[in-house]
C-alpha cells in the first residue's frame, strides 16, 4: 500500500531484542533452568537433556561477555575447555575424572561471567535496562558457579555434605544448586548441610559473598539515584533560569526593582 513504512520481520525484531539485553536472557533461562531441572532425573537421557540446556546457557553467557567490556578472548579460553568436557560428560556420565574437570571448569566459567556482569554495570554513571537485569543475572551466575564447586567438592572428598534422606548418597545438581542459592540469599532454607572441612569453607565464603553482593549493588543504585537527582535538580534550576530571562512575569519577584531602587 502506498504510503506504509514497511514493518521489519517478527524475526529480526526478536533478534535485535534479544542482542540488546542479553543479560535479561541470560536471567530467564537460568530462571527457567531451575524449572526444568527436577524433571531431567539423574538417568543418563536426562543428564544429556541437562547437557544440551548447559551449553545453551553457556552461549547465552558468552553472548552477555562479549557486550561487556570484559576480555572476549578470555572468555572464549575458558569457554572453549567448558564446551568440550560438557559433551564428554553427556557421552560418559560416569567418568568421575570428566565430571570433575567439568565442574572445575564450569565453576570458573561462571565465576568470570559474573566479573564481567559487575564491570557492565559498573562501567558507566547511567542504568539501562539491561544493566537492571544484570543485577539478577548477576546474582544467579554466582549461584550455578557455587553449585558447581559444590559438585567438585564432593567429587574430591566425597560425603562432603549430609542431607535429610539418603544421607549416603552423593548430592545431585538439583541438590546442589538448592543448597547454593539458599546461602547465597541467606534465607537458611536449606536440608543440605556440609559436614567436611572444606565443603563449609566453601559454603562460608558463598555466605560472604551473598552479602558483599547484596551490599554492592544497593550502594551502586543509591550512588546512581543521588546523581541522578542532582543532574535533576540542576537542569530544573537552569531552566528557571532561562524561563525569567525569556519571560520576566516567570520571575519570583515579577520583574519589579527592589524597594528603593531608583526609577
Amino acid at each position: 500500500m502506498i504510503g506504509t513504512t514497511p514493518q521489519p520481520p517478527a524475526t529480526s525484531s526478536w533478534f535485535r531484542t534479544v542482542r540488546a539485553h542479553p543479560s535479561a536472557v541470560l536471567l530467564v533461562v537460568q530462571l527457567l533452568g531451575i524449572i526444568v531441572y527436577p524433571f531431567l532425573g539423574s538417568a543418563p537421557v536426562g543428564r544429556a537433556v541437562f547437557s544440551t540446556f548447559a551449553l545453551v546457557v553457556l552461549v547465552i553467557a558468552v553472548m552477555a561477555i562479549r557486550l561487556t567490556p570484559a576480555l572476549s578472548w578470555v572468555a572464549a579460553l575458558i569457554g572453549v575447555p567448558v564446551v568440550v568436557l560438557t559433551i564428554c560428560e553427556a557421552a560418559l556420565p560416569d567418568n568421575t575424572d570428566i565430571a570433575l574437570w567439568s565442574a572445575v571448569f564450569h565453576a570458573v566459567f561462571y565465576f568470570y561471567t559474573a566479573y564481567a556482569l559487575i564491570r557492565y554495570m559498573f562501567s558507566d554513571n547511567v542504568v539501562t535496562t539491561d544493566e537492571v537485569f544484570a543485577t539478577g543475572a548477576t546474582f544467579t551466575v554466582l549461584a550455578w558457579a557455587f553449585a558447581y564447586v559444590y559438585a567438585a567438592t564432593q567429587l574430591v572428598w566425597p560425603d562432603s555434605f549430609n542431607a535429610a534422606v539418603n544421607t549416603a548418597d552423593p548430592r545431585s545438581w538439583t541438590e546442589l544448586l538448592f543448597l547454593s542459592v539458599t546461602t547465597l540469599t541467606s534465607t537458611g532454607l536449606s536440608d543440605i548441610a556440609p559436614i567436611r572441612p572444606h565443603a563449609r569453607s566453601f559454603v562460608m565464603i558463598e555466605q560472604i559473598a551473598g552479602m558483599l553482593y547484596l551490599a554492592l549493588v544497593v550502594a551502586r543504585i543509591m550512588a546512581l539515584l543521588s546523581a541522578r537527582a542532582a543532574r535533576l535538580g540542576v537542569s530544573h534550576e537552569e531552566l528557571r533560569a532561562e524561563a525569567s530571562i525569556l519571560d520576566p512575569s516567570d520571575d519570583p519577584t515579577g520583574g519589579s526593582e527592589p524597594d528603593g531602587a531608583p526609577s
